[in-house]
């Protein structure tokens, strides 16, 4: 079995491999050629801390693994850790064999930005100018940063319950020569693009703090009980995700859909956009909102893909198991 650590991560995965192995893993869940497994994501009773598993096998790519891992909220704080803690292992489809074992904590944030950023490619008016921000902590300046890369903004806003935060994401966007302002919920009307990245349990984005024609990146629920956005905002736009039975489960579609603003067969999986069996974005009024519920499969592609990079560069340790 191979290993490789966490401290190989960022010298092997950059944004545009991960962004490419999500697009492609997209692709292929729409075409059913690969399928994520159910999804446990519990509470454990210890450290306020969420852990669960998420897993499948990609038949084009040949992938089956999962990732194990989860949500420690008071890491940061306590022990100087960040707070998502997650390993992902692969093993070998034809022979159920363990084949590697990957530290998973800066994939996760890689494939979740990665995610965001394939549908603002594929959905975003080109147009698009002004990019929100909707959340200031660790995974939301690895949004940004993709999210960048997308269209030619010429400004991010930003929002944050605890403002003091945001000058995380200022950091980013200065990086980038992009101008940054602060500003409360209603301002986030100017913004073409918005992503939400919070782990909030009720909703900060509602329906009037957006204006026709947005696209909006809901990547923060991905367990029972989250909200970020209202669910009236999901009656008034075009619903993708990347699989629509996590979306009405755990993501964000949860609520419109037990409320009845939102039907699970309106969902189209944004998969469909990029291998064109759905014509995704249809007019430059329309709002559009992807549900970024993170699946597993992102996980496996991400960390096939730096396998095998690690190897390629002798980084990889081989033992035995």
């Amino acid at each position: 079995m191979l290993i490789v650590p966490e401290r190989e991560i960022a010298a092997l995965m950059t944004r545009d491999a991960a962004f490419s192995a999500v697009e492609k893993v997209f692709a292929a869940m729409a075409d059913a050629k690969a399928y994520n497994f159910p999804v446990v994501r519990e509470a454990i009773g210890h450290e306020d801390a969420l852990y669960g598993f998420k897993g499948g096998f990609d038949r084009a790519g040949l992938t089956l693994g999962l990732k194990a891992g989860g949500y420690w909220p008071h890491n940061l704080e306590k022990r100087g850790e960040i707070n998502h803690q997650s390993t992902v292992f692969l093993f070998d489809p034809d022979t159920g064999k363990a084949r590697a074992m990957v530290g998973g904590n800066l994939l996760t944030a890689l494939r979740t930005a990665a995610a965001s950023s394939v549908s603002i490619r594929h959905l975003a008016r080109d147009d698009a100018k002004v990019l929100g921000m909707i959340g200031a902590g660790h995974q939301a300046t690895f949004q940004l940063r993709a999210a960048l890369e997308q269209r030619a903004f010429e400004k991010v806003i930003g929002w944050n319950l605890h403002p003091e935060m945001l000058p995380n994401l200022e950091k980013v966007a200065k990086e980038a020569g992009v101008p940054f302002e602060a500003v409360e919920l209603p301002g986030m009307t100017e913004a073409d693009v918005i992503i939400t990245i919070t782990s909030a349990f009720s909703p900060s984005l509602m329906a009037e703090h957006v204006s026709p024609g947005t696209h909006i990146a809901c990547m923060g629920t991905d367990t029972k009980g989250k909200q970020e956005v209202e669910a009236a905002l999901l009656s008034r736009a075009t619903v993708f995700t990347d699989e629509v039975a996590q979306s009405v489960s755990i993501g964000e579609a949860q609520h419109a859909v037990a409320e009845g603003a939102l039907r699970a067969e309106d969902i189209a999986q944004l998969g469909a956009v990029i291998n064109g069996s759905h014509p995704g974005r249809q007019s430059a009024e329309e709002i559009t909102l992807f549900d970024g519920t993170g699946v597993g499969l992102q996980d496996l592609a991400v960390a096939a893909a730096v396998v095998d990079l690690a190897v390629e560069k002798g980084v990889a340790t081989e033992v035995d198991f």
